[in-house]
C-alpha cells in the first residue's frame, strides 16, 4: 500500500532532516524538553534502566532480583524520574540507549533526565527520539572517537534540531504507529514462535532417528537405560569408555618461568557451541614445549564442554583440525572415538538422553553445573550397525538442512520486517508520511501551526 504524503513541503535548514511538512515547526529539543534535576534522598523508589531493545523499564525486568546489580549498596544522588520523562544514557544515546518512562523511580547519576514541556506527546516524543535517522543524528554530535566511548552531552542534545507536528498530529502520528507497529510486532512473534517450532522438531527429528532409528516396524527391546527406555534390538548398548577414550585439557595460569615455551591457539568453552565450533576469536597461551603433544587436538575428536550455565553442560561438536597446532583448556574435553564414528557420537551427545545423563552426574551449585571425565565415560552409547549408522546420518543430516532452510527463511523474515517498523516509524516522526486520515478518528488537517524558529 502506497502511503499518502503532506501536499507541501519546506526546507528544514538541517542537513540531516531534509525537508519537512510546510506547517511543520524546526525546534531545538531545549525547546521540547529541560532538563530535570531532582535526586533521590532515600532510594526508595523503583530503581530504573534504559534499553535499546524495551526503552525505560524497571531495572529487575532486565537483571535478575538476585544480581547484585540490580540493586546498588545506597542509591542516595540517584536521579528521580516521573512518568513521561525522557531519560537518557548519555554514551548510549546513539545506540537508541534512551527513551521516555512509563515508571516513577530513580536513575543511575550518569544518566540525563529531561521533562518535556507543554504541548508535546509523550508517545509521539519516544518514537522521535528512537528512530534511526534521530539517532544517527546523535551519533554525529556525540563526543569521542570509538564508539564505546561516544558521549552526548545534555548541552549538546539541547543545541540540536527536530521537527515539530501540531500537538493533535503528534498524537494521531503516536496512534498510527502503535497501531502498525503492533501488527508488525506480531508478524515477527509468529515468525519467532516458527524458528521455536522448527528447532524443537529438528532436535525431536534427530533425537528419535538416534535412539529408534528409521525402521518403525523393527523389533525393540529394553535397553537397560530406564531414562531411555526402548532401543532396536539388534543395537548394542554400551558405555563410552569402551568405544573412545577422553583427552582432558590444559588449566591456564601454571608457572612457566624459565622454561622452554611455544605460544600456541587453544580452544575455549565460548569456542564450544551447540554442534558447530565458533573460531572467530581464538585465544593463545603459553605452554612449556614438551607438554604440547599431550594437549594436541586431533580431527575427529568430539569436544564437550565441562560445564558452566545448565545449556553448556556437555554441549560440544567434532573437531575437524580447523586450526593447526590448537589445544584446549581443561574445561573443554576432548572425546577421542576408537571404534565408533565422531559424527555418530556427536549425535548421540547431544541427544536429550544423552543431556539427562549428564545433568544427573553433575556437580550443580546455583545456574552452574559441571561433569567430570570419569563421568562422562560412563554415558550409554547406542550403536547401531555401522551401514545403519550411516544412512541414519544421511537421513538427519538432510532432514535438517530442510528445517534449517526453513528457519533461514524465518530468520529473514523478522529481518524484513524489523527493516520495515524502522523505516516506518523515521518515515513518520520525519514527515514522510501524512498519517492524518489513516487514523481511527480523523485529525484535522493543520494548515499552520505559530512561526517555525530555530
Amino acid at each position: 500500500m502506497k502511503l499518502p504524503r503532506y501536499l507541501a513541503y519546506k526546507d528544514s535548514g538541517i542537513r540531516w532532516l531534509g525537508e519537512v511538512p510546510a506547517h511543520w515547526a524546526i525546534r531545538r529539543y531545549k525547546q521540547v524538553f529541560v532538563e530535570r534535576d531532582e535526586v533521590s534522598r532515600g532510594g526508595e523508589e523503583t530503581l530504573l534502566s534504559v534499553s535499546a531493545y524495551t526503552g525505560v523499564s524497571p531495572r529487575s525486568e532486565i537483571i535478575d532480583e538476585g544480581d547484585h546489580l540490580s540493586r546498588a549498596e545506597s542509591l542516595e544522588g540517584y536521579k528521580v524520574c516521573y512518568p513521561d520523562d525522557l531519560v537518557m544514557n548519555i554514551m548510549l544515546a546513539w545506540n537508541r540507549g534512551l527513551g521516555v518512562s512509563r515508571h516513577y523511580g530513580i536513575v543511575s547519576p550518569a544518566y540525563s533526565v529531561f521533562k518535556p514541556l507543554p504541548g508535546s506527546s509523550p508517545r509521539f516524543l519516544d518514537y522521535m527520539v528512537r528512530s534511526d535517522r534521530v539517532t544517527l543524528y546523535f551519533k554525529a554530535f556525540s563526543s569521542g572517537v570509538v564508539d564505546s566511548r561516544l558521549r552526548l552531552y545534555p548541552d549538546i542534545f539541547g543545541s540540536m534540531y527536530c521537527a515539530m507536528p501540531t500537538a493533535v498530529e503528534q498524537v494521531a502520528i503516536a496512534d498510527f504507529l502503535d497501531r502498525e507497529t503492533a501488527k508488525i510486532d506480531a508478524l515477527i512473534a509468529e515468525q519467532e514462535k516458527l524458528i521455536a517450532l522448527l528447532a524443537e522438531k529438528r532436535q525431536a527429528t534427530i533425537s528419535h532417528a538416534v535412539t529408534r532409528g528409521l525402521d518403525p516396524d523393527v523389533p525393540m527391546k529394553d535397553s537397560g537405560v530406564q531414562w531411555l527406555g526402548e532401543v532396536p534390538a539388534h543395537w548394542q548398548v554400551v558405555r563410552l569408555k569402551f568405544v573412545a577414550s577422553v583427552q582432558t585439557g590444559i588449566a591456564k595460569g601454571k608457572d612457566t618461568a624459565g622454561k622452554d615455551v611455544r605460544t600456541v591457539p587453544y580452544i575455549r568453552v565460548a569456542n564450544v557451541q551447540d554442534g558447530y565450533l565458533a573460531l572467530q576469536e581464538i585465544a593463545t597461551i603459553e605452554v612449556e614445549a614438551d607438554l604440547v603433544d599431550r594437549y594436541l587436538l586431533k580431527p575427529g575428536d568430539v569436544l564437550m564442554n565441562e560445564g558452566g550455565d545448565f545449556d553448556k553442560l556437555g554441549r560440544g561438536a567434532v573437531w575437524n583440525g580447523e586450526i593447526e597446532g590448537c589445544i584446549h583448556q581443561n574445561h573443554v574435553f576432548a572425546v577421542r572415538p576408537r571404534t565408533v564414528s565422531p559424527a555418530w557420537l556427536d549425535r548421540v551427545t547431544s541427544t536429550p538422553y544423552a543431556q539427562f545423563y549428564f545433568m544427573t552426574r553433575s556437580k550443580q551449585s546455583t545456574n552452574l553445573a559441571s561433569i567430570s571425565s570419569s563421568n562422562i565415560m560412563e554415558l550409554p552409547v547406542l550403536l547401531p550397525p555401522a551401514g545403519e549408522q550411516n544412512q541414519i546420518l544421511a537421513f538427519i543430516d538432510e532432514e535438517a538442512r530442510k528445517l534449517d532452510a526453513l528457519g533461514d527463511d524465518a530468520e529473514r523474515a523478522i529481518t524484513l520486517l524489523r527493516e520495515r517498523r524502522a523505516a516506518l516509524i523515521t518515515a513518520t516522526v520525519t514527515g514522510q508520511i501524512d498519517v492524518r486520515g489513516l487514523v481511527a478518528d480523523t485529525v484535522p488537517q493543520a494548515t499552520a501551526l505559530e512561526p517555525a524558529s530555530a
